[in-house]
């Protein structure tokens, strides 16, 4: 069956740096774009960064994220990651890996990993 599994989230300190995982499974893994998002509590769910399909590996980031957000995938291994530079507290949330087909844009979702930056 379908899985999209995230992992890499935990409790880091302002400035530190996460590594998150996404590992896909029961797809055409380089037919989808990938997508990561973000929900804080009492917020809306926001996009956080996405990488196309196939082997281009175009990409973009919410403005709030640029240059300490890097997003990455490797068809090889059916993963995504996406490594955090420079966290701030405004960081905290869960993150949500998300999976998008590159024509019928019909997509999957993660179960979130908590990500928490606080002293």
């Amino acid at each position: 069956q379908v899985q999209l599994v995230e992992s890499g989230g935990g409790l880091v300190p302002p400035g530190g740096s996460l590594r998150l995982s996404c590992a896909a499974s029961g797809f055409t893994f380089s037919s989808y774009a990938f997508n990561w998002y973000r929900q804080a509590p009492g917020k809306e769910r926001e996009l956080v960064a996405g990488i196309s399909s196939g082997g281009r590996g175009i990409t973009n980031y919410a403005d709030s994220v640029k240059g300490r957000f890097t997003i990455s995938r490797t068809n090889a291994k059916n993963t995504v990651y996406l490594q955090m530079n420079s966290l701030k507290p405004e960081d905290t949330a869960v993150y949500y890996c998300n999976a998008e087909h590159w024509l019928t844009q019909y997509a999957y979702w993660g179960q979130g990993t908590q990500v928490t930056v606080s002293s």
